[in-house]
């Protein structure tokens, strides 16, 4: 089967770490494979796409006319494509060169409609002493616990993640209202099409940890200020999901109830042991971080015509 690879960005400030992704995407040692490169809105970035790689004959490449956002610029991509699979890699991510024959493994070995794998971190620095692995979700990573390999799940995360093309496209792709378009950007965009692949074809998304990409995580995202911004506008996000999609099935229970009851008495634990500031301070992001996404989900409760704000 055809797989296409769809690979979008907006600006020249990220242009050398999307060259990367979009070497690692030609790399691959699957065949046959196309990349799709989708740039939204920006004539420079373009221009530069095509000297770079539009002489390859695997790579097609597309404007936006203006900035549109990442889930209508990654849509526009599974749109232009002719792969029978549709995968994502965030601009910032880089594939392991197996990474496609893995995600294909599933296709073929399975009835699945949909396939994701492993995201891992790749520091641009040192990652911080504060930082728990708990909370790697928050930097588009893959969390421990997260899935078993080959289970299925709502959906993996946007740097790791495909379709059978016609079943992405039947569902509407992506909801251009979510994503990162300018400086707005409501999250969790992977998690419409999920729930709307479950609601029309009873099936989720196969997990397979041999699928792997690595996320480039620039310095400014070890920032503390920066993770606890981004837990609130993550809570506030999950707010608009129950919102929008109420009859769905969500796991932020069960997340909270693993974290409480598991994590944190294994971190208490292993502290009495083994006293040290990095266990402390990881133990106070926690529960940081948990706050600021409550906080937001509060926030989102108590915002007037919420889904309307997201949507305008």
């Amino acid at each position: 089967m055809k797989v296409s690879v769809v690979v979008c960005t907006y600006t020249m400030e990220r242009y050398d770490v999307f060259t990367e992704a979009v070497e690692s995407a030609l790399a691959q040692t699957y065949d046959p494979i196309e990349v799709v490169l989708v740039i939204d809105g920006n004539p420079d970035v373009y221009e530069r796409a095509v000297e770079d790689f539009g002489d390859n004959e695997n790579a097609v490449i597309s404007d936006n006319d203006e900035n549109q956002g990442i889930s209508y610029s990654r849509t526009r991509g599974a749109e232009l494509a002719s792969g029978e699979i549709v995968a994502f890699i965030d601009d910032d991510g880089v594939a392991e060169e197996d990474w496609i024959a893995n995600l294909v493994d599933v296709y073929e070995e399975t009835d699945a409609i949909a396939a994701g794998g492993d995201v891992r971190p790749n520091w641009q620095g040192e990652r911080p002493d504060f930082f728990p692995e708990e909370f790697y979700w928050l930097v588009g990573c893959v969390e421990p616990g997260f899935a078993e390999d080959g289970e299925e799940v709502r959906n993996t995360y946007g740097s790791n993640i495909s379709y059978r093309r016609e079943a992405f496209l039947e569902v509407g792709g992506y909801d251009p209202n979510t994503g990162r378009k300018g400086d707005k950007h409501l999250q969790a965009h992977e998690a419409p099409v999920g729930i709307r692949l479950l609601e029309e074809f009873g099936q989720g998304m196969v997990y397979t940890e041999d699928a792997v990409v690595y996320h480039t995580l620039f310095e400014y995202r070890g920032e503390f200020r920066w993770l606890v911004s981004r837990s609130f506008w993550q809570g506030y996000s999950k707010r608009v999901m129950d919102l929008l999609y109420p009859d769905a099935p969500d796991a932020k229970g069960d997340y909270l109830k693993w974290l409480l009851t598991d994590r944190v008495p294994r971190r208490l634990e292993g502290l009495v042991r083994s006293p040290s500031t990095a266990a402390v301070t990881q133990l106070g992001a926690i529960g940081a971080f948990t706050v600021a996404v409550g906080l937001g989900y509060l926030y989102a409760i108590a915002t007037p015509d919420l889904v309307e704000k997201a949507n305008s």
